[in-house]
């Protein structure tokens, strides 16, 4: 099966050089869910643009009769994120122009939809499928008011219509895959939003860590302007007395390190992704989903149980505790080699931690200033 390629202009340089987004649409011969998966939102997060490698490769070699749906890739989604550097480093988390992060820029329906409740009123007899047709319907409305003014005389900043872009192409979705890596050190795992955690253990990570109700740190995030909208139509029908669980999941994955393919975390990428793709029907592939599936212990964390800690002082970092270690409460985790100029000898400070639990992430840069990250546990 070969896929249809389209190449979408995003932004036109003061050089006169055009960026572009390349998207691979894999359309099968049967009809099913539309699956969006994007990577390297992020500049310095690339290993998902060799999961997606991966993944048009194998796709090619898979019957379209063996597709139930559409499949869409957008590997290196953020040109001018990704192509961003500070001498050999490649950061690239926010707009340098604008000052903000490329993934809390996105458009939120229920931010704007003031009728929720009176619409969920309205489709309380209906069936899902109908009532998600309709709900789509207006989502879409909605948003299609955003190019009218991107298409104004007076014009809108470029995250605006960078997000517009990403999130036309996606809006329609029934499953969203945002593949990302940490800018530091990082273990591999996924986030996930609130009763989607039967599926979370298909994509066969170690854990995840799941999002709680009101949490300011990831609003206007990707994948959760694209589910949000959903969970909260979830929640009116519920005090309406009628549970409905819309089959639209969003998911991010968090593999390894920043600024490395590293294979471990590709390979793990990959295989969750196929896994979790042939669980939701969307692939017919032998040998999948793979067996160990259903008993797979993923470990469940809410994003209130993980905790970073910053530089007291300046310094250098030594003797730090290695990724993926577990420690307990009081046990020290690194140290700060820390130099003065007030004609007193170096000192080095210990640093404990305030709880147990494991390091999933830590930085690349051993030497902080004050109040700098070092390194970040989970209870």
């Amino acid at each position: 099966m070969l896929p249809v390629v389209s190449t979408i202009p995003l932004r036109h340089m003061a050089s006169g050089d055009i960026l572009s987004l390349q998207v691979y649409k894999f359309i099968g011969a049967n009809p099913g869910k539309k699956v969006y998966i994007q990577s390297n939102l992020h500049g310095a997060e690339i290993a998902g643009n060799a999961v997606i490698h991966q993944l048009i490769e194998f796709l090619q070699t898979v019957n379209d009769t063996d597709l139930y749906g559409e499949i869409w890739l957008v590997p290196v989604c953020n040109p001018m994120s990704v192509n961003q550097r500070s001498h050999i480093f490649s950061s690239g988390r926010f707009c340098s122009y604008e000052g903000k992060d490329w993934n809390r820029i996105f458009w939120d329906y229920e931010k704007h939809a003031d009728d929720l409740l009176e619409f969920a009123k309205s489709q309380i007899n209906f069936e899902p499928e109908v009532v998600k047709k309709n709900y789509l319907a207006k989502i879409q409305q909605s948003f299609a008011k955003i190019l009218e003014k991107i298409n104004s005389s007076s014009g809108v900043p470029y995250t605006e219509r960078f997000s517009y872009r990403l999130q036309s192409m996606s809006l329609d979705a029934d499953y969203l895959i945002d593949l990302h890596s940490h800018t530091n050190q990082a273990l591999n795992y996924l986030y996930l939003f609130r009763n989607r955690e039967e599926s979370a253990k298909y994509f066969l990570l170690p854990f995840g860590i799941q999002f709680v109700e009101f949490d300011k740190c990831e609003e206007d995030a990707f994948d959760k302007t694209f589910i949000q909208p959903w969970l909260a139509l979830e929640d009116y029908f519920k005090q309406l007395g009628r549970e409905i669980r819309f089959d639209i999941e969003a998911w991010t994955l968090e593999l390894g390190t920043g600024m490395q393919m590293n294979p471990d975390s590709v390979e793990k990428g990959l295989r969750g992704v196929k896994n979790y793709l042939a669980y939701k029907g969307v692939l017919r592939i032998s040998g999948f989903p793979l067996k160990e599936s259903e008993s797979h212990n993923m470990s469940l964390k809410s994003r209130t149980q993980m905790k970073r800690y910053y530089a007291p002082t300046g310094g250098m970092i030594q003797s730090r505790v290695e990724l993926g270690s577990s420690v307990k409460a009081g046990e020290r985790i690194y140290q700060i080699l820390s130099f003065h100029k007030d004609g007193t000898l170096p000192t080095v400070i210990d640093v404990s931690a305030e709880q147990d639990g494991f390091v999933f992430d830590i930085s690349s840069n051993q030497a902080v200033n004050e109040g700098e990250f070092v390194l970040g546990m989970i209870e």
